[in-house]
């Protein structure tokens, strides 16, 4: 389980990250919400490591991970989705996907059949650039690098953002499956409430670096959720 607790983190003399407390647990999906510029990217880098907390604590099944380097954090399992995606260009994608290779043991050094079994693009454009994709097949590739690490903790940063309607669908039985396999935290920042919504079993409302609403699915009270986003 992932628990960050009481985190504060600045850019300089900004403070983006304001004593902002998320659980993410095996088999479940933590969605963080909100508007543009509420901290929650910021949240997400503190949880891999790309930006250093200045108060509070992150611990992944235990283990204080505050502060460890994002490269260590991958080798615990932790794996990202940036915003935007990230894929190298120029590289293929079967090269884009071996890129996900670096934090595992040459042992597990292989592309997992599921990434192609849900995204079956990737496995006709294995010798494209990842540069000639479209961006929603850009996502799945960088949906599906992140699956190469064998992640217990995967960080999805607004995966819908700029894509079609039927590849969204994709990536919602993506994570559909990925959360049913029972052994996989997942925390998804996303803004398209619905797609939230129908995914998440837990949530968090963001605002100027804090939470200011969270709730379960159990708990949900959508009239509510969706006044907390829009504040």
């Amino acid at each position: 389980m992932l628990e960050a607790k009481g985190i504060d983190l600045y850019y300089g003399a900004a403070q983006a990250l304001r004593g902002v407390s998320v659980i993410a647990e095996p088999g479940k999906v933590t969605c963080v919400m909100g508007r543009n510029g509420v901290g929650k990217t910021s949240l997400l880098r503190a949880l891999v490591g790309q930006r250093a907390i200045s108060r509070g604590t992150i611990t992944w099944n235990g283990a204080d991970i505050s502060g460890l380097k994002p490269y260590e954090r991958a080798r615990a399992g932790i794996a990202f989705v940036p915003q935007g995606r990230e894929i190298f260009p120029l590289l293929t994608v079967e090269e884009n996907l071996k890129t996900g290779f670096a934090p595992l043991k040459r042992a597990d050094s292989y592309i997992p059949e599921d990434v192609f079994s849900l995204f079956p693009v990737l496995k006709d454009m294995l010798r494209r650039r990842g540069g000639d994709l479209s961006g929603g097949q850009q996502q799945q590739l960088a949906i599906g690098r992140a699956m190469v690490m064998r992640p217990k903790l995967l960080l999805l940063d607004e995966p819908t953002e700029g894509i079609q309607p039927s590849i969204i669908k994709d990536i919602g039985r993506a994570i559909v499956y990925l959360r049913g396999l029972g052994e996989i935290a997942i925390v998804l920042v996303e803004q398209y409430f619905d797609f939230a919504r129908d995914l998440g079993d837990r949530f968090a409302v963001m605002d100027r670096g804090s939470v200011v609403y969270s709730c379960t699915k159990a708990d949900m009270d959508e009239a509510a959720l969706r006044r907390a986003i829009s504040l």
